[in-house]
């Protein structure tokens, strides 16, 4: 867990990031690629994991 991140927090941002990379697979295959791609895109910068805007 990255330091300055309370546990709760970091489920949080977790969480949100795994629904937001589904959305953008389901987006993706529903044929709607770009808005597909910035949700995915968005999910990898908001999660806690790897490169995170809150971490």
């Amino acid at each position: 867990m990255p330091r300055g991140i309370s546990r709760d927090m970091y489920n949080l941002l977790w969480l949100l990031a795994v629904i937001l990379v589904v959305a953008g697979i389901v987006t993706i295959v529903r044929g709607q690629i770009l808005w597909g791609v910035v949700l995915i895109i968005v999910g990898l910068l908001v999660g806690p994991g790897g490169v995170s805007l809150f971490a």
